[in-house]
């Protein structure tokens, strides 16, 4: 790995990417894959989000190591499962090592379900509702460098999201969270410009 402009690196396969992939491969893989594609499905929407929530405070690394026992350990991130989770089912996962474990954050994923299940009844989907925050071409940015991603972490449609999304009784979805989950799922494309993704 080779260091070039602020933000970029050269990897050993000769290609330009976001710094921040690094040189993992799991986390390579992610960034040349996953991240920034746009996401439709209502279940994969609900993993990011919740799994963008376990993320604070962490490195999302580490939630990329523990996404399997996650999505094994929360019924694929089925929302319309996890919205029936007891206390019972909240205390193994407490004791559950392979992932993060949160009490604020487990109790607020199968929150979540809840309310992402009166969200579905209302809009039709969770694609529906997420993709309606997407930004006008007004808001975006002139230039998306390392310097401009890093003095913006919100944004006024992240701001929008979040406010909207805790008016409905979700929780850990801070305008930080939300931007990360916009750029995960390709709302915006925040692949720093000369990233071979972008």
């Amino acid at each position: 790995m080779k260091a070039l402009a602020e933000g970029l690196m050269l990897g050993a396969d000769g290609k330009i990417r976001c710094a921040w992939a690094g040189e993992d491969a799991l986390y390579l893989a992610y960034h040349d894959h996953e991240w920034g594609k746009p996401v439709y499905d209502d279940n994969h929407l609900f993993e990011k989000i919740c799994l963008e929530g376990f993320q604070a405070g962490l490195s999302w690394l580490t939630i990329l190591r523990k996404r399997e026992n996650f999505r094994n350990s929360f019924d694929g991130f089925d929302f319309n499962k996890i919205a029936f989770y007891d206390e019972e089912k909240i205390d193994e996962l407490l004791k559950n090592p392979g992932i993060v474990r949160h009490i604020g954050k487990i109790r607020s994923t199968v929150n979540n379900a809840r309310c992402a299940r009166k969200l579905v009844e209302e809009k039709g989907s969770l694609a529906d509702y997420f993709w309606s925050f997407q930004p006008p071409e007004s808001e975006r940015f002139e230039h998306v460098d390392y310097a401009t991603l890093k003095l913006n972490p919100t944004t006024p449609a992240s701001i929008r999201l979040s406010k909207d999304l805790k008016k409905r009784g979700w929780s850990f979805v801070g305008p930080t969270t939300c931007y990360a989950f916009m750029q995960s799922i390709g709302i915006v494309n925040d692949h720093i410009e000369g990233c071979f993704c972008r």
